[in-house]
């Protein structure tokens, strides 16, 4: 399993929200670039940023990630507003590793059958946001009347098997991962590549999710909170034996 190092950005700064709650925002004094060169310097291969003003429909955040990709040897996986095939298309031709999909996944169903015709499942990462097994969407403002179980298996059906879940009961709050949730979908679909999002507070944590064969998770808040240090990330990476 890869520890995979989150990076939101809101207005261009470094930030972090509590529960998706825009009102609830911490912003820290360090800036997009020089977060992503602090972990390259580290040995991280890849890199999660979320574009809150994406979520939102503002991309203004996004020639200023582009340029920043252009710069360092860094992996990016994105996401944040993208509804569209075009942004797909766009966000890949700039050298963005993988793209995050989600509410225009759950919302519109032909998107995925039109994205599915691209053959570029390698590249795409479904998003799934969970509050007590609903999938939530459009901010996690909404809620989706979908089954979560019925909803992995339709893109898989459509060749994608990689997804970001997020269980917003534990995002931001540094009380551990969303352990229950990852067990029950990896048991009922093993062939899924997972990435677990939310809740990471310590290296146990880390742990814990390993022995679910998770493929890789995503950790913020508990880097900026010096609960999980850089030095400790570049170690686990480099025992590895995932390939990216």
């Amino acid at each position: 399993m890869y520890i995979i190092p989150a990076i939101d950005i809101l207005d261009k700064k470094v930030v972090r929200l509590r529960e998706g709650n825009y009102k609830d925002v911490t912003s820290y004094d360090v800036s997009l670039e020089e977060m992503i060169e602090k972990y390259q310097a580290n040995g991280t291969e890849i890199i999660h940023i979320i574009d809150l003003n994406g979520a939102k429909g503002d991309f203004t955040n996004q020639q200023h990630l582009f340029d920043i990709v252009k710069k360092v040897d860094m992996k990016i996986q994105y996401g944040g507003g993208i509804r569209s095939i075009d942004m797909v298309k766009k966000l890949t031709d700039e050298g963005v590793f993988r793209v995050i999909v989600g509410t225009q996944a759950v919302t519109n169903p032909s998107f995925l059958d039109e994205l599915s015709e691209l053959k570029c499942s390698d590249q795409v990462i479904i998003a799934i946001d969970v509050l007590d097994e609903v999938i939530k969407y459009s901010g996690w403002m909404e809620s989706s009347p979908v089954k979560l179980i019925d909803y992995i298996d339709r893109c898989l059906s459509l060749g994608f098997f990689r997804f970001l879940c997020t269980d917003i009961n534990k995002d931001g709050k540094l009380g551990g991962a969303g352990i229950e949730l990852y067990k029950k979908l990896l048991d009922h679909s093993p062939i899924i590549k997972l990435i677990a999002s939310g809740g990471i507070s310590s290296m146990d944590d880390v742990r814990e999710l390993a022995q679910l064969r998770v493929e890789s998770t995503v950790v913020g808040k508990a880097i900026y909170e010096n609960r999980i240090s850089i030095e400790e990330i570049k170690e686990w990476n480099l025992r590895s034996l995932i390939k990216f």
